[in-house]
């Protein structure tokens, strides 16, 4: 009967052993999971991830290149378009610097072609990342014969030799224009088939000449200066400039939608029905307004 006692005796401690361990390991792993404490102390884990920053600012590196426009003839600033869109990526907040300019009045597609071929031209282009181009209004104009039957000083605008042609208002055309009655030639006479003599060929050298550039730099970005029409205010010369002009600039698309680096800004749009308001005294090149706001469509490209 003893020996029964102290068996159940036995037991019960046994049992009231077992509950305290499974008590104290469920107080244990709720507390692990409360609380949990691994290897490495607490204050060395790593703090709160800070919300990301603004990425690194831009530093565009500015070449232009062209013609009399990527000069800036015509603005009694001295800016230009170029200088205009260096001013306005900076008052964005990017740096922006402008390494050289090398626009050349008069200049032609095959001009610019001979002058992708120099040693210096091509070390400047190399530096940059954006590159500015003006190019195809001589070659369109010139297209009509307008030059050689223009009478004389009848030169491109910005050229060092020649006299002012003036159309019946006293304005001058410029790049090698003229209106009005011009060496026995009427503006009536202009039709969009000969502004356009020079634009298949004209348009080829262009295809050639951008793919030179992206050639030479092929990181750079490209923005192309579309033409207008600075005779749109000449009642015989606004349809077939508009014609000629719009069929260069859809030529240019057509090359450039092949090369994602290379950009078309229009200005066909800024100029019409406001070149009183826009050109220069010469009446072909913008004025330091109508630079400016070239200047501000090429920062919109870009950025």
């Amino acid at each position: 009967m003893n020996d029964s006692k102290w068996t159940w005796r036995g037991v019960s401690l046994i049992s009231i052993a077992t509950t305290i361990v499974l008590i104290a390991g469920f107080g244990y792993a709720v507390s692990d999971i409360l609380s949990p404490k691994g290897d490495v102390p607490l204050t060395s884990l790593p703090q709160a991830t800070p919300a990301p920053q603004n990425g690194a600012v831009k530093s565009f590196k500015v070449v232009a290149l062209g013609d009399s426009l990527a000069k800036g003839t015509g603005d009694n600033t001295g800016n230009g378009y170029v200088k205009n869109t260096v001013v306005g990526l900076a008052a964005s907040g990017v740096s922006a610097e402008l390494l050289g300019n090398m626009g050349i009045n008069g200049l032609t597609t095959t001009g610019l072609e001979n002058k992708l071929k120099d040693a210096g031209v091509q070390y400047s282009l190399r530096q940059a990342n954006v590159i500015l181009l003006s190019i195809g209004g001589n070659d369109l104009f010139r297209g009509a014969d307008l030059l050689q039957n223009g009478g004389a000083g009848n030169t491109p605008a910005g050229s060092s030799t020649g006299t002012k042609p003036s159309n019946a208002a006293g304005n001058q055309a410029g790049e090698g224009t003229t209106t009005g009655t011009s060496g026995g030639k009427e503006t009536n006479d202009l039709t969009p088939e000969a502004l356009l003599a020079a634009l298949p060929e004209a348009a080829e050298r262009l295809g050639k000449i951008l793919n030179t550039i992206t050639e030479i730099n092929p990181a750079a970005q490209i923005y192309y200066v579309g033409l207008y029409n600075p005779f749109g205010d000449i009642k015989e010369m606004l349809i077939p400039g508009n014609q000629a002009v719009t069929a260069w600039n859809n030529a240019a698309m057509d090359i450039i939608n092949k090369n994602s680096k290379i950009t078309l800004v229009p200005t066909f749009d800024l100029f019409n029905n406001h070149l009183d308001k826009y050109l220069s005294s010469d009446h072909f090149h913008p004025n330091s307004d109508g630079y400016k706001r070239v200047g501000e469509r090429i920062v919109q490209a870009i950025q």
